[in-house]
């Protein structure tokens, strides 16, 4: 996602791409240390994103939305209230009431918290993104303290009462991102080749840690923008 956010131009259509990450703590730019307690066998990567120190694994969603904000004609808080709100709106589609939490971006119901940002923008352009907890084991939270914050309690959307199945969430989710950034999602012709697990680094990755393949889908969008639509796990 970094190559693709240097390698572009004014006229490159905007991008989300959906992965599912292997176990690996990672840790923002301006991420202490301290806040990785015991990892124990899961790595921990330093990331070019804004934010402390979270936890991806199997069970929950990655969205990495691509976008230029420019285009948009939106900044930073504006993108970062949006993502909010798609997520907000795909647990609504589940009658599960979500709110944000003053101070501390993410989404939360009744205090707890089922998904984290941390992003970055370049030349106006955004990539990192958003996890969102499906149906998956949320022990490893337990070695860190989640986002920055001692105790902080961390919940999945199953354990609300919701799908287990990160299938039945995903088109979901990208018709409210698609809807609160004016995108019409399209189907892709070809798939993502596969790329291997990256070693834990003690510096920032240029990349997320990735592992196997997944269907790749393109996307055009009303209006000036365009987005392409990659669903992968990695």
């Amino acid at each position: 996602m970094q190559r693709f956010t240097d390698a572009r131009t004014d006229d490159t259509p905007d991008e989300l791409w959906l992965v599912e990450h292997e176990p690996v703590f990672t840790l923002g730019q301006a991420g202490k240390p301290e806040h990785v307690l015991m990892p124990g066998d899961i790595p921990v990567l330093h990331v070019d994103r804004g934010g402390q120190v979270t936890y991806h694994g199997p069970g929950q969603i990655v969205a990495y939305p691509l976008l230029d904000l420019r285009r948009l004609k939106i900044g930073v808080r504006e993108y970062v209230e949006r993502i909010e709100q798609a997520v907000i709106d795909t647990l609504a589609d589940w009658n599960i009431g979500a709110g944000r939490r003053e101070g501390a971006p993410g989404v939360y119901v009744n205090g707890a918290k089922v998904a984290a940002l941390g992003i970055r923008v370049r030349r106006g352009c955004t990539f990192h993104g958003l996890a969102f907890n499906i149906a998956m084991d949320l022990e490893p939270f337990g070695r860190i303290n989640p986002c920055g914050y001692a105790g902080l309690e961390v919940i999945a959307m199953q354990d609300l009462g919701g799908p287990s199945s990160l299938d039945a969430v995903k088109p979901a989710l990208l018709a409210h991102l698609a809807e609160q950034f004016g995108l019409r999602l399209t189907p892709a012709a070809a798939e993502l080749p596969p790329v291997a697990l990256l070693p834990p680094v003690a510096s920032p990755s240029d990349e997320p840690p990735q592992a196997s393949k997944g269907p790749r889908t393109t996307a055009s969008a009303s209006g000036a923008q365009s987005a392409t639509r990659r669903s992968e796990r990695s």
